[in-house]
This record gives structure tokens, C-alpha cells and sequence, in this order.
């Protein structure tokens, strides 16, 4: 992907799941949400897959070891081995092993994932800053982190230990709504020491570093439903991205992206994979994209004609995103996202 400001979506006349030979997966968001398959994840991952494409899922969560990651992707049909699961655990663990001695003890603010993470790096984690912490590592604990854990890697950095954290998400999808994510508590931790981590998950190159390293792809397509860690990290890497619409990002978003978020594909779902995609044209002082044409007129982002919402949506982001050029787009979208049933 040229780092080139991108002012519209692209398009391809070969299937994306034969276009590329891997796809790095987020999962939150794009093949399930509240630990549920979201509608046509299955189907299209397994059709991906017997056509060839190796599917990797890349995950800013550090909770879950990639073996648990593994085997509930295998309970909801979607055939997974833990070496095609890549977390930011994995890539904390190696950025913190690159800085300190071999065998060093490592502070661990968080949850199992971590302290395997760590080990497969050859660091023993330990619990508390009282125990030699060479580096403190933070990373997403569950619902349920004590309060106290927080106190302890206060106390570690405040002696002049290094701080990395897995990824400063703020947010984590869950059952029952959006939930704070490990950014939030790294906050916490940053506002008490004001100290700055070492990040190393998506969007920052050590995950994309990680992915590549472990799945040894060459003609990545990253998919993902969050501008600022999939797609941004897409653009951080160099490599093309596919934006579902079945988690986060709205279609009001997505037309306000600047350029680091500005996919390099956009489609509803995980289907999207399974087909090509269509070209988007300049058209009468607008761009066209299917039975659409979209323009910037005054204030407003105008929609005219028919025919499929993502068409319709593909000409709106080339329309919105010439007008913005290296910004974002200040021009009014809702009645045609409206249009759209967007």
C-alpha cells in the first residue's frame, strides 16, 4: 500500500482470499462479538481457507492465551491451531525480552496470557514489585483486576523499573456493552506516576513485527473493524486492509477518517473476503461506484441513485476523503449514511 494520501477505497478484480496469501484477523468485532460467531464469520473463513488463504488472528487482547484463543475458535467452527493465534502479549513479551537480560524476573499486571508470553521468551513473571522486577509488563487483566495490582506497578516504575503494555485500547467489546479496555488502566497507572510504556500492540509496528514474524506472510490483508488499531496499523505496516462493518466503526466515522484510518476496502461483513471489490470512478464532479454517485455540495455529502448500501457507501469515502485531502472530513454524511440504513 503506497503511503500516498488515499482519497478513495480500491478496487479489485481478482477475489481478496486469493489476491493475498494471508489474512491477519482481529476477532473482537470481526469474526465474534460477546464471545458469539458474528453472522457469515464461519462460512466465509472456511471458504477462505479451502481455497488456500492462511487465515492468522491477530488480537490486541492479552488475556487469553493463544491456546484458549485457539480452541474457542474451534468451538464456534472455525478450525484453529494456538500458532495461528498472534496476541499482544506475544508482542510485549518479545519487546520486553530484546531489552533486558535472559531469565530477568518481569512484573506482570495482568493475566495468563502474559506470563506465557513471558516464558516462551525465557522471563519469569512475578507479582509483585518487592521481587526483583527488572520491567514491569501491563496488560488486560478481566473484569475482575484488584485495584492493588495497579499499586504495585506504581511502585516498580516509581524505583525506575522500564513499563511496556500490551496496546492502549480504552475500550473492549463485551456481552453486555462496550467495557473499559487496557488503556483505560494503563491511564490509571500513567496519571499516578506520569511515566510513558513501551506499547507494543496494534497499531504500533513490534504487532505488526510479530504478525509477520510468526506467519511468515508476504501478501498480508489485514481485516479489521477498528480504524484506529486495525487500519492504522495496516497503514503503519505498509500493508492493504479490508474494514468490516460488524463491529465499532460507523459508517459517520469511516467518512471523517483521516488518512492513517482510511482502509484500503471497505465491506459489511467477513463475505467481503470472498469476492472482489468494486472500482470507484470520478463521475460528473462526484465519484460513482455501482448505481451511486456521491459528491461534496456545500456543507453536505450528497448521495444520488441506487443499488447496494456498500456501493452506495465506497462513493460517499471517495467523495469525503478527496474533500478532506490530509484531514478530515468536517462535510454533513447523515442523511445519506441515512439512505444507506447506515
Amino acid at each position: 500500500m503506497s503511503q500516498t494520501v488515499r482519497t478513495r477505497p480500491d478496487g479489485s478484480r481478482n477475489v481478496l482470499s486469493e489476491a493475498y496469501d494471508t489474512a491477519l484477523l482481529d476477532l473482537d468485532g470481526v469474526v465474534y462479538a460477546g464471545g458469539q460467531a458474528i453472522a457469515h464469520a464461519v462460512e466465509s473463513l472456511g471458504k477462505a481457507r479451502t481455497g488456500g488463504m492462511h487465515l492468522a488472528y491477530v488480537t490486541n487482547n492479552a488475556l487469553r492465551t493463544p491456546d484458549a484463543v485457539a480452541g474457542h475458535l474451534s468451538e464456534l467452527g472455525i478450525p484453529t491451531g494456538a500458532a495461528d493465534v498472534i496476541t499482544s502479549a506475544q508482542a510485549a513479551a518479545r519487546l520486553v525480552s530484546e531489552q533486558v537480560p535472559a531469565g530477568a524476573r518481569v512484573l506482570v499486571i495482568g493475566g495468563e496470557g502474559l506470563r506465557v508470553a513471558l516464558r516462551e521468551r525465557g522471563l519469569e513473571p512475578v507479582d509483585s514489585a518487592d521481587d526483583g522486577p527488572v520491567a514491569v509488563v501491563q496488560g488486560y487483566g478481566g473484569p475482575d483486576m484488584a485495584w492493588g495490582r495497579f499499586a504495585e506497578a506504581c511502585y516498580a516504575i516509581a524505583r525506575g523499573v522500564p513499563w511496556f503494555a500490551s496496546n492502549t485500547d480504552l475500550t473492549i467489546p463485551s456481552a453486555r456493552g462496550i467495557a473499559p479496555g487496557n488503556g483505560a488502566a494503563v491511564e490509571v497507572v500513567r496519571i499516578a506516576t506520569s511515566a510513558e510504556p513501551q506499547v507494543a500492540g496494534k497499531p504500533l509496528p513490534p504487532m505488526h513485527r510479530e504478525t509477520i514474524l510468526r506467519t511468515g506472510a508476504e501478501r498480508p490483508l489485514v481485516v479489521g473493524d477498528r480504524l484506529d488499531t486495525d487500519i492504522e496499523g495496516a497503514f503503519n505496516g505498509k500493508v492493504d486492509s479490508l474494514l468490516v462493518l460488524t463491529g465499532v466503526t460507523d459508517g459517520a466515522q469511516l467518512l471523517a477518517a483521516p488518512p492513517e484510518h482510511r482502509p484500503t476496502y471497505v465491506d459489511a461483513d467477513l463475505r467481503g473476503m470472498l469476492t472482489g471489490q468494486p472500482e470507484v470512478t470520478p463521475e460528473d464532479g462526484g465519484f460513482g461506484c455501482g448505481g451511486w454517485t456521491a459528491s461534496a455540495r456545500g456543507h453536505e455529502l450528497v448521495l444520488d441513485g441506487e443499488g447496494d448500501a456498500m456501493d452506495g457507501l465506497r462513493a460517499l469515502c471517495a467523495a469525503a476523503w478527496t474533500e478532506a485531502g490530509d484531514g478530515k472530513c468536517a462535510l454533513d454524511g447523515e442523511k445519506s449514511l441515512t439512505r444507506l440504513g447506515l
